[in-house]
């Protein structure tokens, strides 16, 4: 998919793209599966955080592409995001791409057996903030295994609440949604597409992790996957 993104092509090309592949691989969409999602990726553009629904709006030079694929194979599911500029985009952007992956990675540093989930979102947070950038709060990772969305919650700011001690096998999925502006979010009219309030662009950056006593195993990296 990330290799066909270019102005010109529309976001239902792309989700038929990702879905062969899929299939390809003996594999299907978790979100269709689980949640009923009207495509078989999320694909959002800008201010569109995430679940954007895939149609005939074609990418334009300057957009903020984020692709957030979903599998199921085999009773098992994993899930990734990674934000694309189409052509040349805006220095901003650019800005806020590498911060969402420099924030995954400091994540990186803690998420391991014997820190809390909390420890997580605190270096996500502060990763971002340093950037002048926000966390979108009402979005960020969780558990995943036989479903989607399994517990923990992961949240990518230090919340009190997210006491949970990392545990070596634990599968989650460590994701930071950030945006330009203030970080708040609203449901578009579609039911699906989250996006930012202020309609100020954001950027999403996820992998599947497993918990180990040191660096964590990213099961849905290009090297694990052998691509």
């Amino acid at each position: 998919m990330k290799q066909n993104v270019r102005p010109g092509v529309t976001t239902a090309e792309l989700d038929a793209i990702g879905d062969k592949v899929m299939r390809d691989e003996g594999a299907q969409s978790a979100p269709a599966l689980v949640y009923h999602f009207p495509g078989s990726s999320c694909i959002s553009l800008n201010d569109e955080a995430v679940h954007g629904i895939p149609g005939e709006r074609a990418l334009r030079e300057g957009d903020l592409l984020k692709l957030d694929v979903t599998v199921e194979k085999n009773g098992f599911m994993a899930d990734a995001a990674v934000t694309v500029p189409v052509g040349t985009v805006s220095e901003e952007s650019q800005r806020l791409i590498a911060c969402a992956e420099r924030a995954f990675a400091k994540a990186m540093l803690v998420a391991r057996a014997g820190f809390r989930v909390s420890d997580i979102g605190r270096a996500v947070e502060r990763e971002v903030r340093r950037d002048g950038f926000s966390v979108i709060r009402d979005l960020g990772g969780h558990g995943i295994g036989r479903t989607i969305h399994e517990a923990p919650r992961v949240p990518n700011y230090a919340d009190p609440q997210a006491t949970q001690v990392l545990t070596e096998g634990l599968v989650i999925t460590v994701e930071p949604i950030i945006a330009a502006g203030s970080g708040r979010a609203t449901l578009a009219k579609d039911g699906w597409t989250v996006q930012t309030a202020d309609h100020r662009p954001s950027a999403h950056y996820e992998h599947t992790i497993v918990i180990t006593k040191g660096k964590p195993m990213v099961l849905t990296a290009a090297e694990v996957l052998g691509r």
